[in-house]
């Protein structure tokens, strides 16, 4: 297993729409939540998924993401990880203005493909996105669902709750 950095991301794109897919109907289409979307698309309607997520996607990959890593296992993406942390500029609106500041690091685009859940990719991808960010000087911060299975996870791997925010809820590694 090797994490490897993402020198274009886009370039990615069709790649990581099929992966976030994989997630999606892994989660039951509740991650990722498409809360923009009126009608989401089935778990089993790709086009439908694409459709909806693409456009986002691009918009994070070109514009929002400082950093981008995967995790692949015989070429294909099993897990991801992205990290912004140069908050000037950007429009962040899911980011609360208590929390921005020079030593703001954010985890995001953190997933692992449901069929490798509990073999410890996800940890692995979590350790060292919190490592990434320190070198870089930056706190660790997630901003997630507070109905997601991923909250308990944060939560068991020592981030805390620091506030509620629309609806979401922001966790800081402590």
């Amino acid at each position: 297993m090797r994490i490897e950095r993402v020198e274009i991301p886009i370039r990615l794109k069709d790649e990581l729409v099929k992966f976030v897919f994989r997630v999606y109907q892994g989660t039951n289409g509740a991650y990722p939540a498409l809360e923009w979307v009126e009608n989401k698309p089935s778990i089993d309607d790709f086009e439908g998924f694409r459709k909806v997520y693409e456009p986002f996607l691009e918009f994070r990959l070109g514009k929002e993401f400082d950093e981008l890593y995967v995790l692949k296992e015989g070429g294909k993406i099993i897990g991801t990880l992205a990290l912004v942390y140069n908050l000037e500029g950007k429009d962040v609106w899911w980011v609360p203005e208590e929390i921005k500041s020079e030593r703001t690091g954010l985890i995001e685009f953190f997933m692992v493909d449901p069929a490798y859940k509990g073999k410890g990719y996800g940890s692995k991808l979590l350790e060292f996105a919190i490592t990434r960010l320190a070198e870089l000087g930056k706190d660790a911060y997630v901003i997630t669902f507070p109905n997601l299975e991923a909250y308990g996870y944060y939560l068991r791997k020592g981030f805390e709750k620091v506030i509620d925010y629309k609806e979401f809820v922001v966790l800081r590694k402590t």
